[in-house]
């Protein structure tokens, strides 16, 4: 099996091993006293996994010098977005009964609504352009564009903080993470950190004709 035929494995694991799961938890009623927010939990978290996931894979290629975590990027952002549907789906058929109305009033009201859709408005900008059709059309600006994904996992990240009103210890660890993230792409930190990583971890030799993708993070 090659390399990237692995690779490509994972990142589809990753979105179906918790997909599976969720329906077999909801098809056995095993969700707990309080179906509603056990899923609305459930597929939110696991955005956010996703997302968080989504960001290592340039740190990951760093550390690396392999070039299949870029090449499965974007398949992972696409479960990330998946997941994030879905969360947004239970919220408004199971929450809101589909009114519209109501949606708008907690986009108004309630802080952490409005930074969560906020955060899906840029993931589906991010999803419908991440085609190679829009590459092509957008040229440079595609670039531009994708830089939305650190707003989003920051706009995620915070709304999964003011949602919890105990424990804020998981949030804060995701938050932390992502914060890092996105230190890191700074580019005089992501210089330092390019050297740093160089010295640390020693190239994995690769095949001459493999073609080399270009970082696009």
């Amino acid at each position: 099996m090659s390399r990237l035929l692995a690779w490509r494995l994972v990142a589809w694991s990753l979105g179906i091993v918790p997909l599976v799961n969720g329906l077999r938890l909801t098809l056995q009623g095993r969700l707990g006293a309080n179906p509603i927010e056990y899923l609305e939990h459930y597929t939110g978290i696991w955005a956010l996994r996703l997302l968080t996931v989504t960001l290592l894979m340039t740190p990951l290629r760093m550390m690396t010098r392999l070039t299949e975590p870029i090449r499965v990027r974007r398949l992972i952002g696409l479960w990330c977005f998946a997941f994030a549907c879905l969360h947004l789906l239970v919220y408004l058929v199971f929450d809101l009964a589909f009114s519209f109305t109501q949606l708008l009033a907690d986009l108004m009201k309630r802080s952490y609504i409005t930074l969560g859709f906020t955060a899906w408005l840029l993931l589906l900008s991010l999803a419908i352009t991440s085609t190679t059709t829009w590459q092509r059309r957008l040229g440079h600006r595609w670039l531009v564009l994708h830089k939305l994904i650190y707003p989003a996992a920051l706009l995620g990240a915070i709304h999964y903080l003011l949602l919890v009103k105990a424990d804020i210890r998981q949030p804060l660890i995701y938050l932390g993470i992502l914060v890092g993230l996105l230190i890191f792409r700074v580019p005089w930190r992501r210089r330092q950190g390019a050297q740093t990583l160089k010295s640390a971890f020693p190239p994995v030799r690769q095949p001459k004709n493999e073609s080399q993708l270009p970082n696009v993070s």
